[in-house]
Order: structure tokens, then sequence, then C-alpha cells
């Protein structure tokens, strides 16, 4: 996986890295699955997910199955990049940025997640502020899209605090039972005024050269 595009993006803000989640930066984020720090009550999303694992081993091995699928797809149109969110060079989540049909439509999905040892301190909002950066600065991103439980209100606040619209509800299933889904929508010029100048890109060119390739 060395030298392998998606993986050399990285973004840095003022609190925290976003660093591509090669099998180095797993191996450090597998103990937060393992000890359950991904979970938070309401249950925060769709199932099933291998978050909900009740044996640990389990919860690892189909979470990196997971992100190991996510990083094998990869088109122009279709991908999705995985980060581990880094704070003081210790990684502490993940934070992923998804396209679909993103060579036509130019539109991203965010999803995320923080271990609960960091929770409360504004790393969400710092975290999706950075993926917006490198969706709109980075890679000519037209909007974003997020969505989250109503009850999730951790994300749902993010969303509203970074600008971005409500876009209608739809139901999803959470652990067997039907959950009602809050849908978010950021378009450029919403998030142009609100625009940091204080995040940067690296590695963003060899990956837009990629997407070029085809």
């Amino acid at each position: 996986m060395i030298g392998y595009a998606p993986l050399q993006i990285r973004v840095k803000t003022p609190r925290l890295e976003l660093v591509g989640a090669g099998d180095d930066m797993l191996a450090a984020l597998a103990p937060l699955v393992r000890d359950g720090k991904v979970f938070a009550e309401p249950a925060p999303y769709d199932g099933p997910m291998s978050f909900y694992e009740s044996d640990p081993t389990a919860r690892v091995n189909k979470w990196l199955q997971s992100v190991w699928r996510g990083r094998g797809r990869f088109t122009p149109s279709e991908f999705r990049l995985a980060f581990a969110v880094l704070v003081d060079g210790e990684a502490v989540g993940m934070q992923d940025l998804i396209a679909e049909k993103f060579d036509t439509c130019a539109t991203v999905l965010s999803f995320s997640w923080l271990s609960t040892d960091v929770r409360g301190r504004g790393l969400g909002t710092e975290m999706r502020s950075a993926i917006l950066h490198l969706a709109f600065a980075g890679l000519g991103a037209r909007e974003a899209a997020s969505d989250a439980f109503v009850d999730n209100i951790g994300s749902n606040r993010v969303s509203e605090a970074l600008g971005y619209e409500h876009n209608g509800v739809e139901w999803d299933i959470r652990r067997g039972e039907p959950g009602l889904i809050q849908r978010w929508r950021l378009t450029r010029e919403a998030w142009e005024t609100r625009r940091r100048d204080d995040i940067e890109l690296s590695g963003v060119a060899d990956f837009l050269e990629l997407l070029e390739q085809g």
C-alpha cells in the first residue's frame, strides 16, 4: 500500500490531523473498537454494523473487513476515503469521505466516529470541518451531505453548526428496529461563507491525478 494515493492525503487543522487509514493506522484504532469505545447510547449507527457485535474479536474483524472493502472499491465515480483522526499524534477516531457519482454529480457524504475518551471537546466539529475542506477546496465538490438518527444530538448539532440545511427525513433500521433519520445538505456556496484559512491539505494532487486516470 506504500505510495497509494488515497492513503497519502493528509488534512491538518490547529487541533487535529486526518491521516489516510493505512493498516498501521487501523492497528492503532483497533483497541478502541475492541474496547467498545466507538459506541454510544442511543445507538448512533444504522444496522447491521460490526460495531454492534458483542464479541470484541468479531467486532474488530468485521470492522477491518468493512474498511478494506471500502478501500478496494475505487473508481472516479465511486470511492470511500477513510482517515484516522489524530490528536497530539494519538489515533482517537475515524472520518470518512464517501463519493457516489462523483465524476458527474460531485457530491459527497461524510461518516465518522470518535472514541468515548475524547468526546465533548468539540473534536467532532473540527474533524467534519477538515473533511469538508478536503471535499470542497481539495476535490472541488459541489455539495456535501450528512445524516443521523434524530436522537443523535451530537452529529446533528455538528451539521447545524457548520451551516448544513435540513434535507428531509427517512427511515432506517437500528438494532432491528425502525428509526427516523435526519438528512442534511451543505452546498459549496454555503460552505464558502464559512470557509476557514487555517486548514492545510497535502497529497491531494496525486489523488486527483489518480481520479483522472480512471
